[in-house]
């Protein structure tokens, strides 16, 4: 493998332990972290376990930082920063509307606008996006996320597309429902709103994230086989077993009628769900 493997929001969740999984297996990795607290952090957690791991702030949405990392010469880029906003789309602040767009969308093109070239210079690479389930489906309360990740998807298939011809391959990680704090996190966002609650639809402080949640394994373990080139499919939905249920939900669409006026199953789900419930074995 030619270069280094870049990852990042490797501050947290699935981009620091990934980053730490290919560190102990010897491979050389770059975790980029989003603020520079982070930095000596992921340091000690790697010194913790006894790894040896190249650490760097990596602000997404920073254009100084993307400069830094068009010099690293990267062999392999996972696009795993994001944040996620919820609530309901005509409720969400312009500024925190604008915002998921610029970490999810706007800051990961650009940075990998200029790894890519290197990539094609050196002719070969290949460059992982982290979207999600919420990339092919939508639920109530989380369309800003999904319009980030819907985003995401379609840039992954063009680069794809475009970038066949230079060595360079493209693939897509889409966890469902992973229980990380991510997912339940994006249903408190609104705590940070400076807008008027009266003028809200809905009473945040009565809705959690409308899923059951999973053990985060199959990700780390099916990340670290696509980044290395072990895993040769495009995309790769997690868990396996949630596939079909997709699959059914994006055909619908083709049928799909207007809405009957009454309140939406997945809204009162999110009504009656308690937040981190984990999926029943």
């Amino acid at each position: 493998m030619a270069g280094p493997i870049l990852i990042t929001g490797a501050g947290s969740g699935f981009g620091k332990e990934v980053a730490l999984r290919l560190a102990a297996a010897g491979h050389e990795v770059i975790a980029g972290v989003e603020i520079i607290a982070q930095v000596s952090v992921v340091r000690a957690e790697a010194r913790e376990r006894g790894v040896e791991l190249r650490v760097e702030k990596l602000d997404v949405t920073d254009p100084g930082d993307r400069e830094n990392a068009r010099g690293w010469d990267v062999g392999v880029l996972l696009n795993n920063a994001g944040v996620s906003e919820g609530g309901a789309v005509v409720d969400l602040p312009e500024e925190r509307l604008r915002r998921q767009f610029e970490v999810n969308v706007f800051g990961p093109i650009l940075l990998t606008q200029g790894i890519a070239r290197g990539m094609v210079a050196r002719r070969g690479g290949r460059i992982v996006f982290m979207s999600s389930v919420a990339g092919l489906t939508v639920d109530p309360f989380t369309g800003a996320y999904a319009g980030s990740k819907h985003a995401v998807e379609a840039f992954a298939d063009a680069l794809d597309q475009e970038l066949a011809e230079f060595g360079v391959t493209v693939a897509t990680i889409n966890p469902g429902p992973f229980l990380t704090g991510f997912n339940d996190t994006m249903f408190e966002t609104w705590k940070e709103w400076r807008d008027d609650p009266a003028g809200r639809l809905f009473d945040y402080a009565e809705l959690a994230f409308p899923h059951e949640q999973y053990d985060p394994e199959p990700v780390y373990e099916r990340t670290v086989q696509v980044l290395l080139g072990e895993d040769r499919r495009y995309r790769h939905l997690l868990p396996t077993g949630l596939e079909t249920q997709a699959r059914e939900q994006v055909d619908a669409q083709w049928d799909r009628r207007l809405n009957d006026g009454r309140r939406h199953e997945q809204v009162q789900k999110a009504y009656d769900m308690s937040p981190g419930t984990p999926v029943r074995s």
